[in-house]
């Protein structure tokens, strides 16, 4: 394929305001917290593995807990979990009731958590590769991704299919050794291509999945469309435009909230600390950076644990910089790695007198209760996260900066989930 033809292909992407490369990779806050809450939620995984806690089912297990967050990231992810759904009649994936396929899964994801060279990760592949766990093949790759996005990146059926449709190729779904061949191909392109994309491959990755699903077209699957698939099409245009423009309203509802709980807080007394990545964000003509602290105080943690807590989405401080009080703010699609982030905050704190709160969508607190109920997340102080629902933060904020003393006025509107 002539390189100008892709180049020009990759500007098309590009100038798309609703393509994954301006929705998810480039203009998405929540996708560089993702990276750092999957990779936290991995080390549970592995925890739990190691411990023989594991269980015997995709349902409840640390993993299902990191693939809905990694669903969560966009289109480009939806359906990165299946493979991992248990399927009892197949026995597939052969994690769950193997003891030593499950204890190899672990060992593989602590390596590749681990490494830092591409040469590691690639031997890491290659032994679980030739370990023939049945049902366990490069939808693995997934979870890679959210470790190593240089150099690996992300698949599924659209980005195999995009690939093929692009390059004239004919890479099979299903195998190590054809993700393998695909990732090079796309490896080459991304580096003869590197002014225009980026060293990310989540770039690239973007840019095959929009071809795959016939979003963005190029020669190779244009008559596909014209012939068969222009009334799919348009249902995916339609939807994609649904999305894009419900993100919008969820950013303006975002960044209302973390201003009611900014300003909550000030009016309290308290320091206040909005994730960096928001402090140009709006609100009632408001800079959310104006309400903030410039930059957030030393904590006594590990950097991990820092970069973490500096993306929580907004944190109380007294006034000898101790945490009081953390808030994540969830959107409709981001349930599980605000839960994430909270959990690994608890987790690495050492002030456990503070307090954990979802900023909650109301038409999600069934979801929301079910998640806190479960058993991975009552211990030690992530037992302690509460929520509170959109519409309670915005009806009582002015009363609550009137009359509130401390942190404790949030009882009045906070919950928590109740155990059956």
């Amino acid at each position: 394929m002539d390189n100008h033809y892709i180049a020009d292909r990759i500007k098309a992407y590009k100038a798309d305001p609703e393509s994954v490369y301006n929705t998810w990779f480039l203009n998405n806050s929540e996708r560089l917290k993702a990276f750092r809450t999957i990779k936290n939620g991995l080390t549970d995984v592995i925890r739990s593995i190691e411990a023989r806690t594991f269980g015997n089912d995709y349902k409840g297990s640390s993993l299902e807990f990191v693939m809905s967050a990694i669903c969560e990231q966009k289109q480009i992810f939806e359906g990165a979990a299946h493979a991992f759904y248990w399927k009892p009649k197949l026995r597939i994936p052969d994690i769950y009731e193997n003891d030593v396929h499950q204890l190899a899964f672990g060992r593989f994801l602590k390596a590749v958590q681990q490494a830092s060279q591409e040469k590691q990760i690639l031997e890491e592949i290659y032994k679980l590769d030739n370990m023939h766990i049945k049902g366990l093949g490069p939808a693995v790759a997934n979870i890679i991704y959210f470790l190593h996005p240089t150099l690996f990146p992300p698949f599924n059926t659209a980005i195999v299919k995009g690939y093929n449709e692009l390059l004239g190729q004919k890479i099979k779904l299903g195998s190590w050794t054809a993700y393998l061949e695909m990732r090079e191909g796309l490896l080459q392109m991304n580096n003869e291509q590197r002014s225009l994309l980026s060293n990310d491959l989540g770039a690239i990755g973007g840019f095959v999945f929009e071809i795959g699903t016939g979003r963005l077209i190029v020669s190779g699957n244009a008559e596909r469309i014209l012939e068969s698939e222009a009334v799919k099409q348009e249902k995916t245009r339609l939807k994609r435009h649904t999305e894009f423009m419900n993100d919008i309203r969820e950013d303006n509802t975002h960044s209302e909230m973390q201003y009611h709980l900014a300003r909550l807080g000030r009016s309290l007394g308290y320091k206040v600390w909005i994730a960096q990545n928001d402090h140009k964000r709006q609100w009632n003509s408001a800079k959310l950076g104006e309400l903030s602290l410039p930059a957030l105080p030393p904590l006594q943690v590990s950097k991990a644990a820092f970069d973490t807590i500096s993306f929580i989405d907004v944190l109380w401080l007294d006034d000898k910089n101790r945490m009081i009080a953390a808030f994540e703010v969830e959107k409709s699609t981001s349930i599980y790695s605000g839960i994430l982030r909270l959990y690994d905050l608890a987790l690495s704190l050492n002030e456990p007198e503070c307090s954990l709160y979802l900023i909650s969508p109301d038409s999600r607190e069934k979801e929301i209760q079910a998640q806190l109920l479960r058993p991975s997340l009552q211990q030690n102080n992530a037992g302690h996260i509460s929520y509170i629902l959109f519409s309670d933060l915005q009806c009582e904020c002015d009363a609550m900066c009137k009359y509130g003393r401390s942190h404790e006025v949030l009882e009045g509107i906070s919950r928590k989930p109740v155990r059956s």
